[in-house]
This record gives structure tokens, C-alpha cells and sequence, in this order.
């Protein structure tokens, strides 16, 4: 293993912890600041240098683009959140297109497990103007880390 192999799995490990408290922070005040959103991407770009993958960066920057502009015709509609719109923004930067359909699959499945604690009641849902909000961090967050833990895997 070289340094450099050793130094881009450090990085995932780091934005793993950055998701977990982006997660962690949405669950409990339903809220994504700007600045894990900023080091998401810095991460992204560092780990991309270090692992080689800046080769394949103009289709990272590209789908992550066109991902934005669908999903933000969904947040004009008021259906998303500003800060789901920019995590999930900065997750499909790091999936791009080539691993975009495992996670959305991922994706998918966390959000039916978070739905169904919800309706357990082991996690709350933001109520406003009698609407149900979920905090979809913490779905984005596990699905990506997954698609990291997927990639590690498959390298071992």
C-alpha cells in the first residue's frame, strides 16, 4: 500500500465522520450548515488528487451540476430543503455517474427505514403548516458512507 493509497482512505474516513455529524445535526435541529457542505467538497477534491480519480473529474463536476438543476426545480416547488439540495449536491459530486444508481438504491432504502422509525416514533419529524418534513441528512449520510465502505471493499 502506498502512502498515497493510505492517505485518500484517511480522507474517506474523515468525510465519514463530517456525514455522521451532518447527520447527527439534521436529526436534531433540522438543519445542514453551509461550512460541512464547503468541507465536503474540499474533501472531495483532495481525495480525488490522492486517489487518482481527478482523471475521471469532469464527469464528478458535470452529473453533480445536472443532479443540482433537476433538484432544484423540486426545491422551487418547496418539496426539498435548501440544505438537502446542497448535501445531496455534494453527494452526488462524490458518487458521480458511475455509482449514482447503488446509491440512489442506498438512498432509497435508508429513507424507508428512516420512514419507518418515524412512524415507530423512535425519531421525530419536523411538523410545520401541517406537513410532515423528514431530516434526509442522515439518509444521504448512511447511503454515501455505504457506496465508501462498498468501494473499500471491492479494493481489498
Amino acid at each position: 500500500m502506498t502512502i498515497l493509497t493510505i492517505a485518500s482512505q484517511a480522507v474517506l474516513i474523515l468525510t465519514a465522520m463530517v456525514l455522521f455529524y451532518v447527520a447527527l445535526t439534521d436529526l436534531r435541529y433540522f438543519k445542514i450548515h453551509n461550512e460541512f457542505i464547503l468541507v465536503l467538497i474540499g474533501l472531495f477534491s483532495l481525495h480525488a488528487f490522492l486517489s487518482g480519480r481527478w482523471t475521471t473529474l469532469h464527469w464528478n463536476l458535470g452529473f453533480a451540476a445536472l443532479m443540482f438543476l433537476i433538484m432544484f426545480y423540486f426545491y422551487s416547488l418547496k418539496m426539498m430543503g435548501g440544505g438537502d439540495l446542497k448535501l445531496l449536491t455534494a453527494a452526488f459530486l462524490w458518487v458521480g455517474p458511475f455509482f449514482a444508481m447503488p446509491f440512489a438504491l442506498l438512498l432509497l432504502g435508508f429513507v424507508c427505514v428512516h420512514i419507518l422509525a418515524i412512524k415507530l416514533k423512535f425519531v421525530e419529524a419536523h411538523v410545520a403548516s401541517d406537513k410532515k418534513w423528514l431530516p434526509f441528512a442522515p439518509s444521504i449520510s448512511a447511503a454515501l458512507i455505504s457506496i465508501f465502505m462498498a468501494g473499500y471493499l471491492q479494493s481489498v
